[in-house]
């Protein structure tokens, strides 16, 4: 258990709700985000410290769920040193053994959006994302910031995954991962290797922690995030282990 306070106080940023919108996770309820205002850039100290709230990147903005009778979406992160892979995951490292791991900044590339495209278009024709654009693509995944970051996955020459992360101080932030969907890749479920890779690479690095976004218990959608073990939830301003029954 840790109790990590963010180093700069948040009471002179400012923030704005949206109006209450479907739920992109559970079918049938309401959600509201809350977004710290695009006029004040999200500059690394700031990051950090939003970062220990629950706060999640994408593109320029910054936001954490703040829905009035909902509390489904629940932060957590891996403790990178009390990380110990499954029999699975140990598996899952030797059969990507022959994969190349390279670190990008964050900034447009056509292959990277071809795969994108290719893996929208395959995956997730029924969300959000769907039909994929160059514009959507560059404002989500794309940022001109020294903390954001591209990990390719190549078996070769041939690109199989994009990994989007931020570098921060006290870890990494996994944003969105999108890979080669063709069925002869399925046994690399390339998706939780992405995030071995992010887990190995804090470790190097020294970083205590690998955040993954939100978890929803009652979305099969989320329920990988549990496979990494032990897992740490935000319960108010603390960090606690996450106890799944």
């Amino acid at each position: 258990m840790s109790s990590n306070s963010p180093r700069q106080p948040v009471r002179d940023l400012r923030f704005y709700l949206t109006v209450p919108h479907a739920c992109s996770y559970l079918e049938g309820r309401e959600a509201t985000t809350l977004f710290l205002d695009p006029q004040q850039s999200p500059g690394e100290s700031v990051y950090d410290a939003l970062t220990l709230l629950g706060f999640r990147r994408s593109g320029q903005h910054l936001y954490r769920p703040h829905c009035e009778n909902c509390s489904a979406c629940v932060s957590v992160r891996v403790p990178v040193e009390e990380f110990s892979p499954s029999r699975t995951q140990r598996k899952l490292r030797t059969r990507n053994a022959d994969l190349s791991e390279h670190v990008r900044p964050a900034t447009f590339d056509a292959e990277h959006y071809s795969l994108y495209a290719h893996y929208i278009r395959t995956r997730h024709r029924d969300g959000d994302m769907y039909p994929p654009s160059y514009d959507q693509y560059r404002t989500f995944l794309n940022l001109d910031q020294d903390y954001a970051r591209l990990l390719e996955l190549r078996l070769g020459d041939r690109l199989l995954a994009v990994s989007a992360f931020d570098q921060l101080q006290h870890g990494l932030s996994a944003i969105y991962t999108f890979f080669d969907p063709a069925s002869q890749f399925d046994r690399r479920s390339l998706g939780t290797y992405a995030v071995l890779c992010l887990i190995e690479r804090a470790r190097r690095l020294g970083l205590p922690h690998v955040y993954l976004g939100y978890w929803i218990q009652e979305s099969r959608k989320m329920a990988y995030k549990q496979n990494f073990r032990p897992l740490e939830r935000l319960d108010g301003r603390h960090w606690r282990r996450l106890i799944v029954d």
